[in-house]
């Protein structure tokens, strides 16, 4: 599909920390997007700089509500589907929030993208679905093994997309996102992820609270490497094809908090975390000719460079970080 032969484009959670970035993208494309979002987490701040730009509408609904959405689907071409419940604690004390969100709200989207014809759908999936992994770098035909159940619904949510895609010919892609970071990751709450949490203790002047002895590495990927993967999946004419989408390496936590230029304190390591997560990007490369071009040093510096974005955020603090940390013991003896 060619930039020019959209009319409009969807991005679900298109206020969040990826689908802004990804509206930015799309926006510079000269398109008109609708970023649809519920505020849970995403943030209207995060599109503000778009307010006088007539090719955005954003559209406030939720997604597990199928007759307060689907309209806006009508003359869309392309939906990327990001919209979704994230953090593992609070999946396990609210499952079935989670499984009305991931879930029955991604059945929802497909069936509105299914009813108003669009062409293509690309599915923001979730590398926690491989769990603890026996294979580094992990490949896409690895066994899945969800530990939570954020991570099962977006498995769930994955299969449902492909099976759209065989079923009923809605071309489609899944990217499994390997720890995305960059500016206007989220600061909010006491269960998200490393980089969240950093920076809000960066920016109090308090030590960064590392979890384990942080020699656990992950695959940190820069948060524009990813859009250009969406962009490019979006662009493409695959389908029925499921990618991971990974920076092509693996970084210790000690080292991401020796980047950020803090002291560090250390509290007990939860179980069921994985001490590594290392994509293999071999099979996204192949097929849509992408690749990641931004280093971890980069990346960290570009978030340092913004870090007044967040100056305003909701405070993360140690204690609640530990007291998320014993939930997390409790639900797992």
């Amino acid at each position: 599909m060619k930039d020019n032969s959209m009319r409009r484009v969807m991005v679900t959670g298109g206020c969040g920390f990826i689908g802004s970035h990804l509206t930015d993208l799309i926006l510079s494309k000269g398109l008109k997007v609708i970023a649809l979002d519920n505020f849970s987490t995403g943030n209207p701040r995060n599109l503000e700089h778009h307010k006088d730009n007539k090719n955005l509408e954003i559209v406030c609904a939720d997604i597990s509500q199928y007759k307060d959405m689907e309209k806006s689907f009508k003359h869309v071409d392309i939906v990327f589907h990001l919209a979704a419940l994230a953090d593992i604690v609070p999946s396990i004390e609210r499952p079935c929030d989670y499984h009305r969100a991931n879930v029955d709200g991604t059945v929802n989207v497909l069936m509105a993208s299914q009813k108003w014809g669009v062409k293509r759908f690309i599915y923001a999936a979730s590398s926690s679905c491989y769990g603890i992994p026996d294979n580094y770098p992990t490949e896409e035909s690895d066994e899945i093994k969800p530990q939570y159940p954020y991570a099962l619904t977006k498995f769930v949510g994955e299969q449902y997309v492909m099976h759209w895609e065989k079923v009923y010919n809605l071309p489609a892609v899944s990217l499994r996102l390997f720890n995305v970071y960059g500016e206007r990751s989220r600061t909010s709450g006491t269960y998200g992820a490393v980089f969240g949490v950093f920076l809000k203790q960066k920016l109090e002047d308090r030590p960064f609270t590392i979890v384990g002895d942080g020699t656990q590495t992950r695959d940190f990927t820069y948060v524009s490497d990813v859009i250009n993967a969406f962009w490019t999946a979006g662009l493409s004419d695959i389908s029925g094809e499921i990618m991971n989408v990974g920076s092509g390496s693996t970084y210790s936590i000690n080292m991401l908090a020796d980047l950020l230029k803090g002291d560090k304190t250390y509290i007990p390591r939860r179980p069921g975390e994985p001490d590594c997560t290392h994509a293999d990007i071999s099979k996204i490369k192949k097929l849509l000719k992408w690749e990641p071009e931004i280093t971890f040093t980069e990346g960290v510096q570009k978030v340092l460079d913004n870090i007044h974005y967040w100056e305003d955020a909701p405070l993360w603090d140690e204690k609640s970080i530990a007291q998320a940390t014993r939930k997390w013991f409790e639900h797992l003896k």
